[in-house]
């Protein structure tokens, strides 16, 4: 039989532990998003995988907020976040950082999620668009490469939570890999 294990058995960092640990090297942009469960969820989606930083642009809203609060648990205490008001400077700021841009959204060649490779010494900025509209085409054309989470059926997208969740994940767990 398998036990469900309690949380005080699950080892997990506390905030300060958190903030003095080891970072992936994943940045998490969010381009315009609306709801705001969505963006908790983006937090402890990045809480979960030690994500570096995430920026918060254009009509995304900020914490403290108790809509965020409720589906972020905490994580917008442990993972660092900045406001930027326009997510096209935001990837030019980062490309002269010598961090690799990505949006994250369907797009004439596109890398297929399940055939893209990092380079595990190079931080990369995960750009996620407007649960409607998707990543701006300005953004898209600024970025260094478009990645694509390959879909089966009818529906045209994923939820940006789902969507963050999928390729943090991935870049994560390669990155891990290859460490």
């Amino acid at each position: 039989m398998n036990r469900k294990l309690e949380n005080s058995e699950l080892e997990r960092l506390d905030v300060e532990g958190f903030k003095a640990a080891e970072k992936s090297p994943i940045i998490v942009v969010l381009d315009n998003i609306r709801s705001l469960n969505n963006i908790g969820s983006v937090f402890r989606t990045a809480d979960a995988f030690l994500v570096e930083k995430i920026y918060l642009c254009g009509i995304t809203a900020t914490p403290p907020h108790k809509d965020i609060r409720k589906t972020a648990l905490g994580a917008t205490e442990s993972v660092d976040w900045e406001y930027r008001k326009d997510t096209l400077e935001l990837v030019q700021d980062l490309k002269r950082n010598g961090i690799k841009t990505i949006a994250v959204e369907q797009a004439e060649n596109a890398t297929q999620l399940h055939d893209f490779a990092i380079n595990p010494k190079e931080t990369v900025a995960l750009i996620f668009g407007n649960e409607v509209k998707g990543v701006d085409q300005e953004v898209v054309s600024a970025c260094d490469q478009v990645l694509e989470i390959p879909q089966f059926g009818t529906k045209h997208s994923l939820n940006i939570s789902v969507s963050a969740g999928i390729v943090v994940w991935d870049v994560w767990s390669k990155w891990k890999a290859l460490k």
